[in-house]
């Protein structure tokens, strides 16, 4: 289908519309002006166009699925009739001048298309994508940028007060729009509002685990295997967890192509940071090596089904965690732990940044102040212990 065909929508026909490597845009027989724009990351926008003066402009209404079809016909007659008058639709008065620009929602399907399709893994775009959709469209959508004032952005950061880590991640979010904007010299002129916003704090959730709860942890996964309580591979995954420091998903997703236990090794091909190669402790070496390989499937933590693998460890998790007496404890939290551990045993943070596959130090630099205070604490027993044999009666030596 190319750009430019024209079709009665109905939202069947709206949610049939292909996606292919580029983008197309749909116009509506029925309402001129109006039509949908298919993005090759899937996405459907509803958009209005009209020609003025010799001048084309386009403006994005919403996305289909948070936009119904019937919502945003109704949006159309109000846009035109903006437009016609030399306003930017929704600001009253509003001289063209000063609408130059695209639009926040223009701005964030590209930056979708361009960025988070072709460099953000699934679980980043999921959240992208919600921020758009719940926060910023709703808030700033149809607006240009030059129309963004900084006490409007900051309205909307302390209505999400109550979420502190959400309320900054949707002011970072808009803020890459503006940056990206100023580099393909679409900036506004008062530049990019977003500096002004002071961020939330936000408190560490980072929990470790000690010896004890180790041990307790690693006792309920023996009794709950042994009684048939969960399954093996979901016991496997929580032990190799707990004895690489890897993700969660990069255990879930491991196939046997990948493991090498003749040179003591599993290689991950997609990480956070790229390939690498996790070795394996002679423990965490029996771990895989006492799974069995089915036949025709691929993965280490396979599935019920045939061919599958477990696709989610949160219910087992949480019936573990429950008996362990850890119910603080997410699963995140045995990285961590794993950290944690080696920092006790005085690897340095390049080391321990090996071990977790971070590229950069400045990623396991979060780990120093546990560092520190191993330090601080060193610091308190040695006097207390010199106090100690300070205060104990000296030695009486018997010469002969």
């Amino acid at each position: 289908m190319q750009s430019g065909n024209r079709e009665t929508l109905t939202r069947r026909i709206v949610e049939s519309l292909p996606v292919v490597d580029r983008e197309i845009v749909v116009r509506d027989r029925a309402l001129p002006g109006f039509g949908v724009r298919v993005h090759p990351s899937g996405s459907k926008v509803y958009m209005v166009h009209k020609r003025s003066g010799g001048k084309s402009r386009r403006v994005t209404i919403g996305r289909h699925g948070v936009w119904s079809l019937d919502a945003a016909r109704r949006e159309v007659g109000g846009i035109l009739a903006s437009l016609k008058k030399g306003e930017t639709p929704g600001r009253p008065g509003t001289e063209t001048a000063s609408a130059t620009g695209p639009t926040i929602a223009e701005l964030a399907e590209r930056y979708m298309d361009e960025h988070v399709a072709v460099r953000s893994k699934p679980t980043t775009a999921r959240s992208c994508r919600h921020i758009f959709d719940a926060h910023l469209l709703p808030e700033f959508g149809r607006l240009r940028l030059g129309e963004i004032a900084a006490d409007r952005v900051a309205a909307l950061h302390y209505r999400l007060r109550e979420k502190p880590i959400m309320a900054n991640q949707v002011i970072d979010v808009l803020s890459r729009l503006f940056h990206r904007a100023a580099k393909s010299g679409d900036a506004p002129v008062g530049g990019n509002p977003c500096r002004f916003i002071k961020k939330y704090p936000t408190r560490s959730c980072e929990r470790f685990l000690s010896e004890r709860e180790f041990a307790r942890l690693g006792t309920v996964l023996h009794e709950f295997e042994a009684n048939g309580k969960i399954a093996t591979t979901a016991a496997a995954a929580l032990r190799l967890l707990m004895l690489t420091g890897c993700r969660r998903n990069e255990i879930l997703t491991l196939r046997w192509e990948d493991v090498d236990l003749e040179h003591d090794e599993i290689r991950l091909p997609d990480t956070k940071t790229g390939p690498c190669a996790v070795p394996l402790s002679p423990t965490a070496r029996q771990v895989l090596a006492a799974l069995p390989q089915q036949p025709d499937n691929p993965w280490v933590i396979s599935g019920r089904g045939h061919g599958a693998r477990l696709s989610n460890q949160n219910a087992t998790w949480a019936v573990v965690r429950k008996k362990a007496g850890l119910e603080d404890v997410r699963m995140h939290d045995l990285r961590h732990s794993f950290a944690f551990r080696a920092l006790a045993l005085d690897e340095s943070l390049p080391m321990i940044g090996k071990l977790l596959g971070h590229r950069q130090v400045q990623t396991t630099a979060p780990y120093a102040h546990l560092t520190q205070e191993s330090v601080s604490a060193s610091s308190a027993r040695v006097p207390e212990r010199i106090a100690v044999d300070m205060e104990t009666p000296p030695a009486v030596f018997v010469t002969t």
